[in-house]
């Protein structure tokens, strides 16, 4: 008996002098950041040695309702959509139906040529790794005629005056909903319907990029900070619009980009993780589902730009843990902000999805702060 009580003394005693578990120890530390940022919900995810180790959420999905974030939340995940894109096209590659060295001309079916430099193809490589001199100045969430010569006579102003594929660099959302275009142009799939076939499906996540075929009481409402008036915002509206009349008329080959291939993916925390292991493994899951192959993922990852680091819709990143480089993505729209990256050496990798945060001067924004931490308390030595 005084052994027994001695051996709970003692456990009681190492409890209260700080002997935490990792994830008490993270939770300490993260919702004392969260609070410092003010985040409304927040949900994340840690990948070691190839299993995810510790998945937890925080705050709330709604802040009019106050219901809690859980595992079956399902956030509009912003740019980290592109490498979902990029994977359905590298599938098409792997089949022979296009390369990544094709004219998007030819892929798309219109002429997509810089004027300045009429006689350089603008290949399908250069739209996943914003290498192909287009920007988005005119738009690019309304049509895809608004970079076809045919239908706007501006069409010039869509593109910077350096070469295509000479070096330079812009991030381009037009980039994406044109390479959303031609996957659906090539594997004769609605491009959403595709994305959920050929990748969700088999690697058996919830998700996709259709609002009318997702269940709504699962999103995470959106919130951007509104400083003059110092609140919230709720951009539910906008980041979810279900834009059903369009759907219903629409037409295959040229209407991807209703279904947002640049931002529009909706899925969990938990969900992204395991979408994430597939490209740590190099286009097949640890359990051996195959989605790519290892050509094509280690394909994605390589840079085409410096100093940008970026890759076919994966970029490389040594910022977020001091001296270590990651491989993955950030997603920003709405209010919130997102990231997926990994070690595929390694095998770890980090989730985390903020609905909405302000950070005071000087304090990291959640992505940094939350990548930072879970570092700290499950991967470092």
């Amino acid at each position: 008996m005084k052994k027994r009580l001695f051996a709970f003394g003692l456990m009681a005693a190492l409890l209260l002098s700080g002997c935490e578990t990792p994830a008490q120890k993270f939770e300490k530390d993260m919702e004392a950041f969260l609070a410092e940022i003010d985040a409304v919900g927040v949900s994340c995810a840690v990948v070691k040695d190839n299993k995810i180790i510790y998945h937890q959420n925080f705050g709330v999905k709604d802040l009019a309702t106050q219901e809690p974030v859980d595992d079956q939340t399902i956030f509009r995940i912003a740019s980290i959509s592109k490498s979902f894109t990029a994977t359905g096209l590298l599938q098409q590659v792997e089949q022979g139906k296009l390369a990544l060295t094709d004219d998007v001309s030819d892929l798309i079916g219109f002429k997509v040529r810089n004027p300045r430099f009429p006689d350089t193809p603008i290949t399908l490589e250069m739209l996943l790794s914003h290498t192909s001199s287009i920007n988005d100045s005119q738009g690019y969430w309304t049509t895809i005629d608004i970079i076809n010569p045919d239908c706007n006579p501006d069409v010039a102003l869509c593109y910077n005056d350096y070469e295509p594929g000479s070096g330079g660099y812009e991030y381009c959302n037009l980039n994406l909903n044109m390479a959303g275009t031609i996957l659906e142009r090539v594997s004769g799939e609605r491009f959403d319907q595709y994305v959920v076939n050929h990748i969700l499906r088999p690697l058996g996540l919830y998700g996709g990029y259709c609002v009318d075929s997702l269940d709504s009481r699962r999103f995470a409402h959106l919130y951007e900070w509104n400083a003059e008036e110092g609140k919230y915002e709720d951009t539910y509206a906008d980041a979810y619009a279900p834009r059903s009349e369009k759907v219903a008329n629409y037409l295959m080959g040229h209407d991807a980009l209703i279904f947002s291939p640049t931002g529009g993916m909706k899925i969990s925390a938990l969900d992204l993780a395991r979408y994430m292991t597939m490209h740590m493994n190099y286009g097949t899951t640890p359990d051996g589902v195959k989605i790519i192959s290892e050509e094509s993922s280690r394909n994605m990852q390589v840079p085409r730009s410096e100093p940008e680091h970026y890759g076919l819709n994966l970029w490389l990143a040594d910022d977020y843990v001091p001296g270590v480089t990651l491989v993955g993505h950030t997603g920003g729209a709405y209010g919130l902000r997102s990231a997926m990256f990994f070690n595929p050496d390694e095998k770890y990798g980090f989730v985390i999805i903020c609905s909405g945060h302000h950070s005071p001067e000087g304090t990291p924004n959640v992505l940094y702060g939350g990548i930072e931490r879970m570092y700290k308390h499950f991967i470092a030595k």
